[in-house]
C-alpha cells in the first residue's frame, strides 16, 4: 500500500472526480488524502499543502518522486503510465475529439466556475445568492449546449461520449453533471449527455468515485 499512488483531493471537487474515475477504470490502487476547500478559511491555503500545490488547489498527485497537479495532466499521466484499459481511441482523430470534448469541460466551464472563482464573486465583489447562481447557470448552458451538440452532430458517440467504452472524456462529462445538478441547471436540452450520464451511472468505476462514496463526504 506504501507504493500506491497518493491523491490530495476534496470530495465535492469535480477536478478530483475526474481523476478518481480514470484511476477506477484503469484498476490502479490509490490512497486518498482530503484537503478540505472549505473548513476553516480553506485548507488548501495551508503552508503544507502550498508547499506540494503552490496553486492551493486539489487535486494534486503523487506517484513516487513526481508531485503533479492540474487534473487534464494527471489524466494523460494515468493514461500513459497505465495504458489498459485504454482511455484514449487509437487513432489520432479520436484522440483529438476526446481531448475536445475534455476541454470544453476542463479549460471553458470549469475556470469560470469553480470554488474559488464563486467565492470571489461573493466576498470581493458582492455579488448576491442570485446573481452566483445566475453566474453559474450561464457558464453551465453555455458549456453544455456545445458539448451537446458535439456528442449529437458526430457518429462517433456511441454508449460514451466516443464509442461505447468509457474515455477521458466521460471522466470529465459525469462530475460536471453532477455539479450541474447540485446547482439544479436546466438539462432539458442535454437529451444526449443524459443519455450518456445513465449508462455511465451503471458502471462500477463511475459509481465508486461518486463524490458521496468518498471518505471526507459530509
Amino acid at each position: 500500500m506504501s507504493d500506491a499512488l497518493l491523491l490530495y483531493g476534496y470530495w465535492r471537487s469535480s477536478a478530483s472526480y475526474r481523476v478518481r474515475i480514470a484511476l477506477n477504470l484503469k484498476g490502479v490502487t490509490y490512497r486518498q488524502q482530503s484537503v478540505h476547500l472549505v473548513r476553516d478559511g480553506g485548507r488548501q491555503h495551508d503552508p503544507g499543502y502550498r508547499a506540494i500545490n503552490p496553486q492551493a488547489q486539489v487535486p494534486t498527485l503523487v506517484d513516487g518522486d513526481l508531485t503533479l497537479s492540474q487534473s487534464p495532466a494527471i489524466l494523460e499521466y494515468i493514461e500513459e503510465k497505465f495504458p489498459q484499459p485504454a482511455l484514449l481511441p487509437e487513432n489520432p482523430a479520436g484522440r483529438a475529439r476526446v481531448r475536445q470534448l475534455g476541454a470544453v469541460i476542463a479549460c471553458d466551464i470549469h475556470p469560470v466556475n469553480n470554488l474559488a472563482v464563486l467565492k470571489y464573486l461573493v466576498d470581493t465583489l458582492g455579488v448576491d445568492e442570485a446573481a452566483k447562481l445566475a453566474w453559474y447557470r450561464h457558464w453551465v448552458r453555455r458549456g453544455l449546449d456545445a458539448f451537446e451538440r458535439l456528442l449529437a452532430d458526430s457518429p462517433a458517440t456511441g454508449h460514451c461520449c466516443h464509442g461505447d467504452q468509457p474515455t477521458l472524456a466521460d471522466c470529465c462529462l459525469v462530475p460536471q453533471v453532477y455539479n450541474a445538478r447540485r446547482f439544479d441547471c436546466d438539462e432539458s436540452g442535454w437529451p444526449t449527455i443524459r443519455r450518456i450520464c445513465l449508462h455511465l451511472d451503471t458502471l462500477a468505476a463511475f459509481a465508486e468515485a461518486t463524490p458521496e462514496r468518498q471518505a471526507d463526504a459530509e
